[in-house]
């Protein structure tokens, strides 16, 4: 049986940034202690994790893990190492935003096990860090990073933004250049997405129609102007030792995060908490995102289904595709007993068109293909 990760969402933050959609909002120390006390009841549940289960990956996410208290998060480790059994090279991740840690925190963390943080810096621009909405500056990121290392964090990951309002491509290369300049073990680069609900939607609704015509300074950067700055940032970080391992990550030579992997590897995870979702071979469920029933109902998980082969197949495909490694689809179509002969007429076309690749018996997105994955998907879906 192979080892399992375990994702743990705190929706917590201190206020909802303009371009977040994730299920993420403030809270009270009362409603912040209930939601603990329903997320150590839940890990506990003999339902949930079998007995003799072994885990080789936890990732803490949000919302904004270091906005509780950090012996709440001692207690969940705590709960998560009596209910299974937590290999002694685990990978332990926590998701931080600069102005939310302390010294004391971070030492905490260390103690209790957690080996990987996770910064949420997005810009090194103060300017961009005030349009987001982010709670921190420029000059934070530095601090709560150089915090980190003196507690002990030898496996640090910054995440960045693209694709920004009147982001030019000279104020992203000095936010790359400063990221860098801190030497993380990894990097992630994410591009702007104007989510329905969000704050810039409100803004900026319609503003991918004129990105696609050109763009204005004065709204988003054009796609042609984005894409330039995404192919610069891979040339930068690659210059810099990181190599880029998924879409949009970048690591040192085996810093590649263990947890994500089994997302696009389709390996199993549970996850515990509001809205969480779990993978179990081809079962799949999602706990509920309503907060007064998370607290309060004794079944909390919803939206469960069992994949078909096919199914799976395709999943695995989609998912894999987002690694450089990319996929082999003889093998996976034997894996899951499934006729993979409906996507060779799009695997060649794609071929055709250089936007996939072949790398031995894989297929991988190419360098253009990475650049227009969402045009690759779409013939795909």
């Amino acid at each position: 049986m192979k080892n399992k990760g375990i994702y743990v969402h705190i929706p917590f933050c201190v206020r909802k940034c303009a371009y977040c959609d994730f299920l993420s909002f403030p809270a009270g120390d009362e409603l912040k202690k209930a939601y603990t006390g329903r997320l150590l009841k839940e890990i506990a549940d003999g339902s949930a994790v079998s007995e003799g289960q072994t885990v080789d990956s936890i990732f803490i996410g949000g919302g904004t893990p270091s906005v509780p208290e950090a012996a709440d998060i001692v207690r969940i480790l705590e709960q998560i190492k009596k209910s299974c059994i937590v290999t002694a090279d685990a990978e332990i991740s926590i998701e931080a935003n600069p102005g939310t840690v302390t010294e004391e925190k971070l030492a905490l963390y260390r103690e209790a096990g957690i080996n990987r943080i996770s910064f949420g810096a997005q810009s090194f621009n103060d300017d961009e860090l005030k349009l987001l909405g982010r709670i921190h500056r420029s000059g934070d990121i530095s601090e709560c990073f150089e915090a980190a290392r003196r507690a002990g964090f030898e496996n640090i990951n910054l995440d960045l933004m693209t694709g920004l309002p009147g982001q030019t491509k000279e104020v992203w290369s000095e936010t790359l250049d400063k990221a860098i300049g801190l030497s993380p073990e990894h990097i992630s680069v994410y591009s702007l997405i104007i989510e329905e609900g969000t704050a810039f939607y409100g803004r900026y609704h319609g503003a991918d129609d004129i990105r696609a015509k050109g763009g204005t300074q004065s709204l988003l950067p054009s796609e042609e102007e984005e894409r330039l700055m995404v192919v610069r940032g891979a040339e930068r970080l690659a210059e810099a030792g990181y190599a880029q391992y998924e879409i949009s990550n970048y690591a040192r030579e085996g810093y590649e995060c263990r947890h994500n992997l089994k997302y696009w590897l389709r390996e199993d995870y549970l996850g515990f908490g509001l809205g969480a979702a779990s993978c179990l071979g081809n079962f799949r469920y999602k706990n509920t995102s309503d907060m007064k029933e998370y607290l309060e109902a004794e079944d909390i998980r919803k939206d469960r289904e069992y994949l078909t082969a096919e199914e799976e197949l395709s999943e695995a495909i989609f998912l894999g595709l987002r690694l450089n490694l990319g996929v082999d689809i003889k093998e996976l179509e034997k894996e899951y007993g499934a006729d993979a002969s409906c996507y060779l007429e799009w695997t060649e076309k794609m071929l055709d068109e250089g936007l996939l690749i072949k790398k031995g018996e894989n297929i991988a997105l190419s360098g253009r293909g990475r650049d227009l994955a969402n045009y690759v998907w779409s013939g795909y879906v």
